[in-house]
């Protein structure tokens, strides 16, 4: 299903980073990390963390979990 999702510029660009890495398209790796995530567990092993550290580096993200919202807290 098609949605419109607004996100913080530098989430995205780090997030089709990992995407284009694993040859996936967006939707699948945000589907992919929306179920590890129900389920309590990490979708990404060490070398995609460490990836991951890389770009967030590269374009300047430094927002962490504490700067989210938590769920029904908005």
């Amino acid at each position: 299903m098609q949605t419109g999702v607004r996100i913080e510029k530098r989430i995205l660009k780090v997030l089709k980073a990992v995407a284009a890495q694993h040859e996936m398209s967006l939707g699948d790796l945000l589907e992919g990390i929306l179920l590890h995530s129900f389920e309590g567990k990490s979708p990404f092993d060490d070398d995609t963390l460490s990836f991951i550290e890389q770009m967030r580096s590269a374009y300047g993200l430094e927002l962490t979990s504490a700067d989210s919202v938590p769920a029904g807290e908005d």
